[in-house]
């Protein structure tokens, strides 16, 4: 009979290499982790995309749990919530910085908007297309971006900013005229 393993018992076999603690850990954590970030954001892919960024971070920093700081579970539950937040925290910016693109409650966005906003972004140079399109659409961080692209950051931050201003300006003109 097959002795029953707690969660730190896996993660310690995974952090001495075995990948079946992983999958362990995987198998009993990601549903609790999902439920969680499910009820408090109610948007389905969100919650999968945070549940596997999770497992992610697990991957590449395994060797940071130390059971004398808590368990596992609650080790995840943390990486979690602070990837939760970020993500809804760079919602919020983009939602200052260009709320045209943001639906309103009494205005639902229709295809003929959606397509002048994707032909905006097709209209940038090449390079500013690149960063809108990763940290709009991918919501990826700034750090990521320039190790992608590799540029330094400051060169995401001001083709960002760029971006930013042309397309606020063109995309606010075109909504004020049609309104």
């Amino acid at each position: 009979m097959m002795k029953m393993r707690s969660n730190e018992e896996w993660m310690e076999m995974y952090q001495r290499g075995d990948k079946t603690g992983f999958t362990q850990l995987y198998e009993r954590l990601h549903e609790p982790l999902y439920c969680f970030l499910y009820r408090y954001t109610q948007e389905e892919q969100l919650s999968i995309d945070i549940v596997h960024d999770t497992f992610e971070i697990l991957q590449k920093k395994k060797q940071a749990f130390s059971s004398d700081k808590g368990t596992v579970k609650a080790y995840l539950f943390q990486i979690a919530y602070r990837l939760l937040i970020n993500k809804l925290n760079r919602r919020k910016k983009w939602r200052s910085l260009l709320p045209f693109l943001v639906p309103q409650t009494d205005h639902v966005i229709n295809i003929d908007e959606k397509m002048w906003v994707q032909q905006a972004i097709a209209g940038l140079p090449d390079k500013q297309r690149a960063i809108i399109l990763l940290v709009y659409y991918e919501d990826l961080p700034q750090n990521e971006i320039a190790s992608i692209l590799d540029i330094p950051i400051g060169t995401v931050k001001s083709r960002l900013h760029k971006a930013m201003n042309t397309l606020k300006n063109d995309l606010e003109e075109d909504f004020h005229a049609e309104r």
